[in-house]
């Protein structure tokens, strides 16, 4: 004899197939992509972006299974798939977008990244029935290649060196005739060699990652030429690459944390419009080079 009325028999099998096919986006895996966004606040990512990336894949005879124009609640962003199995052509279509989007590499206008989509199909996303998205330590990690600039690391502590000695001299009132930087060397020019003495003999005393020479002259100016050490060198070097690691380790434990900052990956809550070719689209976590 049936124990409860029939409409609570009812509501358990509607929560089932609810609960069931919200399931279903899990199950569906995930294919290459290729994401473009703005690199500068000036630079916007539109629908003539989206035309753009389509003209140049397809001149480079790429054939990606689908590309979407995503506007996000922060900033719009392009997305190319691929199939599951042709993760070589999305190294192709990101170095090909790479080059056309960037031509100045000093100061890119556009970040070209690597990225994974849902391969979630269209009817599921139409009624937002997104895959779970899984954190860092449940996906494996995430993979960085990090390029720190030494060159300009070491061009600052250079330029930080030049205003040092300046103020040193000016403090202890050793007068000389110029102060300019030669690439990493600071030369400091004097009217007498009894004053280049004395800015000698203080500089050995107060900065000791300077390497001091002094040039033979006969007459004026008699320089003094002042250039960073080996040792400080390798530290200035061994500085910035800690600061470039710890602002990474910020900014992933951001993302194991939902803060989701940007380059995290796209915000649940972005419209997402189908543009091109291909079966669905979706949002995705990322698995990035940076």
């Amino acid at each position: 004899m049936n124990r409860y009325p029939l409409w609570k028999y009812i509501v358990i099998v509607v929560a089932l197939v609810i609960g069931l096919v919200y399931t279903l986006p899990n199950f569906y895996g995930e294919s290459p992509a290729v994401q473009v966004s703005s690199g500068k606040a000036t630079v916007k990512v539109t629908e003539q972006t989206l035309k753009t990336v389509e003209d140049l894949l397809r001149n480079a005879d790429l054939h990606p299974n689908g590309i979407f124009f995503e506007q996000g609640a922060q900033q719009n962003t392009v997305r190319v798939r691929f199939e599951p199995t042709e993760a070589e052509k999305q190294l192709q279509a990101r170095e090909v977008l790479e080059k056309a989007l960037n031509p100045n590499r000093e100061d890119p206008a556009y970040v070209v990244a690597l990225n994974l989509t849902p391969n979630t199909p269209q009817w599921l996303l139409s009624i937002r029935a997104l895959p779970m998205y899984l954190g860092l330590d449940l996906r494996g990690g995430v993979h960085f290649l990090l390029q720190v600039d030494m060159r300009a690391a070491i061009t600052k502590r250079a330029e930080a060196t030049l205003a040092d000695l300046r103020t040193q001299l000016r403090d202890k009132r050793i007068r000389h005739t110029g102060m300019n930087r030669v690439g990493n060397v600071v030369e400091v020019s004097f009217a007498s060699e009894e004053e280049r003495a004395r800015a000698n003999d203080l500089l050995r005393n107060t900065q000791p990652d300077l390497v001091l020479s002094l040039p033979e002259a006969s007459a004026a100016p008699y320089l003094l030429r002042a250039e960073l050490s080996q040792k400080a060198v390798q530290n200035v070097q061994s500085y910035a690459l800690k600061q470039n690691i710890s602002t990474l380790h910020n900014r992933t434990r951001r993302c194991r944390a939902g803060d989701r900052p940007a380059g995290c990956g796209p915000h649940r809550g972005s419209a997402s419009r189908r543009a091109g070719y291909g079966q669905g689209q979706g949002h995705s976590r990322p698995h990035r080079h940076a």
